[in-house]
């Protein structure tokens, strides 16, 4: 489940239309009815569950473009997961709802507490370059326990930085993709924790690719592009 969260966290999934790929959306295949299907993998390359996402309800404004993101995940063990999220595109960036850092099977921990989310959505521009850097993102959750107790959590993405390019091959093709570092800082009453991740991404598609590590570099799970369907 971790590695699930950390998924969400590297924020790569998108879609739209046509149009809007060419003038809206550099890197993501913003049309409707779009299927992505991503296989999860453990820390030993052993398979644990896949995820399949798909573009819904995409609508068009001029030059902006919003969409939903509707994901399913199940794992090995026979339990299904659905989630979904917003995501829009406005000149040369495209931004990522940041509630998405919050999927549902996290938020269901918490039962019936009420809750208050804030944050700021991820951006990704479509000019990427080695080198650059890309801001941070936050969603900040804010819960009131039994006894009237509050509770706070903070997700950040932080240190996103484009490392490299690099063509890389799948079951669903090859493809040259920028490859994106950043870190996922979670803080909680009961402490802090760090953790990296890479991502590769491709123009037309979006991630390829996702490896998750401990805060020593250690390899602790994979996600891999197994199936495009447009």
């Amino acid at each position: 489940m971790k590695h699930y969260f950390l998924l969400f966290a590297a924020l790569c999934f998108t879609a739209g239309t046509a149009v809007a790929q060419s003038s809206c959306s550099q890197y993501y295949p913003l049309v409707e009815g779009t299927s992505l299907q991503y296989t999860n993998y453990d820390k030993k390359g052993k398979e644990d569950g896949q995820m399949e996402y798909k573009v819904t309800n995409v609508a068009e404004s001029g030059d902006s473009v919003s969409a939903t993101m509707v994901l399913e995940f199940s794992d090995n063990k026979g339990n299904t997961y659905t989630s979904d999220y917003g995501i829009s595109c406005d000149g040369n960036v495209v931004r990522i709802d940041f509630k998405s850092l919050m999927n549902e099977q996290m938020m269901s921990q918490f039962g019936e507490m009420e809750m208050d989310i804030t944050g700021t959505d991820v951006e990704l521009p479509n000019n990427l370059s080695v080198g650059q850097e890309l801001p941070d993102s936050n969603v900040n959750l804010k819960m009131k326990m039994a006894g009237a107790v509050n509770m706070n959590m903070n997700v950040e993405t932080i240190n996103r930085k484009v490392e490299k390019k690099e063509s890389l091959t799948t079951p669903a093709g090859t493809f040259d993709c920028y490859v994106i570092y950043s870190e996922t800082r979670t803080k909680m009453m009961m402490g802090n924790q760090t953790q990296p991740s890479r991502i590769w991404l491709a123009e037309g598609v979006g991630m390829v690719k996702q490896e998750s590590y401990n805060k020593s570099g250690k390899l602790m799970g994979s996600t891999l592009l197994t199936q495009l369907s447009r």
